[in-house]
């Protein structure tokens, strides 16, 4: 039976606040669509996911930060990879030179994925991993560390991002065609489907979508849009969308206006349950849009850099009022460098605050009935369902995307935000308004150049003492793979099982199906 919660006055707090409830008007957490929770109880019954997006240097750094982390109270882990990993180049090639390690942790064979998570259990932690157009192997080195640590693929939880449209769209870290890059997704989510049925195979990201200068409308409308892409290319593969709906998940951003967020992330799942149940879905867990939020990088200032610490606050509060399920702290110096270890307990302590002295975790839903919120998220929801509607006017989010129609928007948007900024309409506290005379330092992490000769040295000695027979025949399986429409899984496994570097793997794809250029 579940325990009461009283508050500090003697009052008994309910799970959930249905007013004068009728089911077909106001349905409550955890009935469809969803608007006020994918849970009953929410949080009451389970607090969201407390990660902390890390990754740097090398993969022995970055794991003393992981093991630091999870001693200091995360749920899960959240991976950073550096841009090179990202774009498939291993730390050897002439475009890695000078980024080797410095957005993210270098990851260029199994060995320094072993490194990575050396001493960590991974069937007993859920692991995120921001990574897109190489996602697929990031994927096969994760699951065959799993095998040499002797754990059963099917009890790894966890997500890799693997949302391609929006860096076309925002971002900008794809490598491989549209087309192509479509068939790798779908690919994973045939093979997870079996091998990794807890793994959440695609994180559609609208976070990216926002720090590129979205409206928070756009964000959600350009996010679901993908999603309704990803779904269509799934079910043109034959999978069934209830066992695809069930492992998909969402990461939004959240910024600085409160009720604005809350709304948005309530018209989002919504907006998604019925778009998912319109295409045929019709297990209640296929159509609750389930999401990570990540508070606004793009919101924090290098000017007066603690007050960043506010601005992280009101944007966690926002997701958790808005019932995301897992949720990362920027920190305070994230405008300057990577995190300091302070920075990141710090973010990480703003989240333990929120969770167990707030009271904003006791019920279901605490500002439901509130008119201005419910107008809000209605206004939120015709908002975003107008925008979707002229995406799907031009044949989907592939054509809006190669149309350059998301681009446009969120330039012109940026564009706006902009203006406002400098003109002195939109306040931004400590730069252009309330200003300091005397700006104090703060101490901030450096990255060693270093790191990349020590990367190619790992390089050239696992080349030396690898099976180079076995290892290119596993290339050759990549590229047959490839040319032949069979899925792609088992041949990147294969070779990641024997040494090949993910820029060998990424650079056969790439001559199979060539490079993108916008």
């Amino acid at each position: 039976m579940e325990k009461p919660i009283v508050n500090d006055s003697g009052i008994s707090i309910e799970t959930i606040y249905d007013g004068n409830h009728d089911i077909k008007s106001h349905p409550l957490a955890g009935e469809f669509p969803y608007t006020r929770g994918i849970q009953p109880d929410m949080y009451r019954g389970r607090l969201w996911t407390m990660r902390q997006y890390a990754g740097f240097s090398t993969a022995a750094e970055s794991n003393r930060r992981y093991k630091f982390l999870l001693e200091q109270g995360v749920s899960g882990l959240s991976v950073a990879f550096d841009l090179p990993t990202q774009i498939g180049y291993d730390s050897d090639h002439a475009l890695s030179l000078g980024e080797v390690g410095k957005v993210g942790v270098a990851i260029d064979s199994i060995e320094d994925m072993e490194t990575l998570f050396d001493g960590i259990s991974l069937d007993k932690v859920s692991t995120s991993m921001t990574i897109n157009a190489t996602g697929f192997i990031l994927l096969a080195m994760y699951a065959t560390v799993a095998k040499r640590k002797g754990i059963p693929l099917h009890l790894l939880s966890g997500t890799i991002q693997n949302d391609i449209l929006k860096e076309y769209a925002a971002r900008g870290t794809y490598i491989y065609p549209p087309g192509p890059s479509m068939r790798i997704i779908t690919d994973i989510f045939e093979w997870c489907n079996t091998a990794m049925p807890k793994w959440n195979t695609i994180s559609i990201s609208g976070y990216h979508i926002r720090e590129a200068g979205s409206t928070a409308a756009q964000e959600v409308a350009f996010t679901l849009s993908n999603g309704k892409a990803y779904i269509k290319a799934a079910c043109n593969k034959g999978l069934d969308i209830n066992a695809i709906g069930k492992r998909l998940s969402f990461f939004f951003n959240a910024h600085n206006n409160l009720f604005e967020e809350v709304a948005k992330f309530r018209a989002a799942r919504k907006i998604w349950a019925e778009l998912m149940q319109s295409m045929g879905a019709t297990d209640p867990k296929a159509m609750m849009l389930r999401f990570h939020t990540q508070t606004g990088g793009s919101t924090l200032t290098q000017q007066q850099p603690l007050n960043n610490i506010t601005r992280v606050t009101i944007q966690a509060l926002a997701a958790v009022l808005g019932g995301t399920q897992s949720l990362h702290t920027n920190g305070y110096d994230e405008a300057i460098s990577l995190p300091t270890e302070e920075a990141a307990q710090t973010a990480l302590r703003t989240q333990q605050v929120i969770a167990f002295e707030s009271g904003v975790a006791d019920t279901a839903d605490p500002l439901a009935g509130s008119y201005y919120v419910e107008s809000l998220t209605a206004e939120m929801e015709n908002k975003i369902l107008t925008i979707m509607a002229d995406i799907e006017e031009m044949g989907g989010s592939v054509r809006a995307i190669e149309e350059g129609y998301m681009q446009e928007q969120i330039a012109a948007s940026a564009y706006r935000y902009q203006l406002a900024v400098e003109s002195g309409k939109k306040i931004v506290v400590g730069m252009n308004a309330f200003i300091a005379a005397d700006e104090k330092e703060i101490p901030v992490m450096h990255i060693d150049d270093s790191i990349r000769e020590n990367q190619i040295q790992k390089i050239n000695k696992l080349k030396q003492t690898r099976n180079q027979e076995q290892a290119l025949a596993a290339l050759q399986q990549v590229s047959t793979a490839a040319l032949s429409g069979s899925n792609l899984m088992p041949a990147v496994m294969d070779a990641v099982e024997n040494c090949c570097t993910l820029g060998e793997i990424a650079d056969t794809l790439r001559q199979v199906f060539g490079e993108y250029r916008q």
